[in-house]
């Protein structure tokens, strides 16, 4: 009994709808729309970059290596520190001892004997003054890095650069949602729905340095030029001209 009630509630219910709730749900389903999807860049000179760097050291022994080792590590961090890079910016970013073997003799059967002992040591390092660069690059190698992975430059405070990339995505998405309205004999009416893909993207592209960046006489080096890229998806309403 108690199902049949709530039957009979439902239907007393939608068919108690009034007619302008009625017009609206039907002009919703008649509804025609457009959505395109727009991208927008922005760009700026970095101000900070981030490099590896390290220290591998062999010898007979695992003590003799990692002793050689150590001491080249400490005269690299010390460097580092030198040239005016705080502790929160220099992190161990990888330790290791391996044996090294010799391969065995061809068709002997033999399996690689151990000769020696590698340890490695790697450093991260974030410059925060690009001027600084080129400098700290010749004394890591002075003072015995022998290791030095790829630099990658960076913006400490990309959010007025998202959002000028963001911006852009949408001028974007509107204007070519006006030229397909403008060919299809249609007009925009509003926004239905926006969407955006994700946060900003970082894009790196290679130009000449600035001056300013250029003041490393030791080790030449191009900081470029960062690109963020933005996407959004956009939803219009249309209707005839």
């Amino acid at each position: 009994m108690k199902l049949i009630r709530a039957s009979l509630c439902a239907v007393l219910l939608l068919s108690g709808l009034s007619p302008l709730a009625a017009q609206d749900m039907s002009a919703s389903a008649r509804r025609t729309t457009l959505t395109v999807s727009g991208e927008g860049t922005a760009s700026a000179a970095p101000d900070m970059a981030t490099l590896s760097s390290g220290v591998v050291s062999e010898a007979k022994t695992a003590r003799e290596a990692l002793d050689a080792n150590s001491s080249a590590v400490a005269a690299v961090i010390e460097a580092i520190k030198a040239a005016g890079i705080e502790p929160r910016d220099i992190s161990t970013s990888g330790f290791s001892v391996q044996p090294s073997y010799a391969p065995p003799k061809k068709d002997s059967g033999d399996a690689p004997r151990i000769v020696g002992y590698q340890v490695s040591n790697g450093v991260t390092v974030r410059v925060r003054d690009l001027s600084k660069l080129g400098d700290l690059l010749d004394q890591l190698v002075t003072k015995g890095a022998n290791q030095i992975g790829g630099i990658a430059f960076d913006i400490a405070e990309p959010g007025k650069l998202e959002d000028a990339a963001r911006v852009a995505a949408v001028k974007d998405a509107r204007h070519q949602a006006e030229i397909i309205a403008e060919a299809s004999g249609v007009r925009l009416v509003r926004v239905v729905s926006v969407s955006a893909d994700g946060g900003a993207r970082p894009m790196v592209r290679q130009f000449a340095a600035a001056p300013a960046m250029m003041k490393a006489d030791s080790v030449p080096v191009e900081a470029g030029e960062t690109l963020l890229r933005a996407g959004v998806t956009i939803t219009y309403e249309i209707e005839p001209r």
